[in-house]
């Protein structure tokens, strides 16, 4: 029942509806502005670059603190599952959280920024590289879509050059993967070559 519980807590964590927050106190509902996404790039094309900023810092303290303070201050042994095994448990309810948040009628983000601040924590030589790899890409493209794409992809496989522990490299891999699913209305614009690029 306790794991059960922890995991709800991820969950409503990771539902904080930072950007939507943030422009909603503009008369903006991010839901019906650009690509309708309430992750900081869709904030920086409707509110601005401070707003965006705050946004991605907060919501990258969302997975940062569920996978420490929030993962510290509740597990017991007795839940049957290692610490490690519960922090990636508490992740993917973070993360999930943020796609699809109760709040919002689970219509959310894209969940990159909140997998940066779980990765941060538990994977950060991972995270270095995909942070790397994010800014290359966005460099030569500006286009955040095709950027996060491919560095959601090069942190699996950094995890497993790095040597992590199974749990972690099996984490990094499902982080992966919902980062995939839920870009994949901008996959089909990338396909079509409508994406639309940043410009700051």
């Amino acid at each position: 029942m306790k794991l059960f519980l922890s995991m709800f807590i991820a969950y409503l964590i990771g539902s904080i509806p930072t950007g939507y927050l943030f422009a909603k106190y503009r008369n903006i509902d991010l839901r019906h502005y650009g690509s309708g996404s309430v992750g900081a790039t869709n904030v920086f094309r409707a509110v601005g670059k401070l707003a965006a900023l705050a946004t991605l810092i907060i919501d990258v303290l969302k997975g940062f603190i569920v996978v420490t303070f929030i993962a510290e201050m509740i597990y017991t042994y007795r839940m049957n599952v290692s610490y490690n095994q519960f922090q990636v448990i508490l992740a993917i309810c973070a993360v999930a959280g943020h796609n699809w948040p109760l709040f919002l009628s689970f219509k959310g983000g894209k969940g990159i920024a909140t997998s940066a601040g779980i990765l941060l924590a538990l994977c950060p030589k991972a995270l270095l590289v995909g942070f790397c790899v994010w800014l290359v890409v966005f460099i030569f493209t500006k286009i955040v879509s095709i950027s996060s794409l491919i560095s959601a992809v090069s942190i699996p496989i950094s995890s497993y050059v790095f040597g992590y522990g199974l749990s972690l490299r099996l984490l990094t891999i499902g982080l992966a993967a919902l980062a995939i699913i839920r870009h994949m209305p901008n996959i089909r614009r990338l396909v079509k070559k409508e994406e639309k690029k940043i410009v700051c």
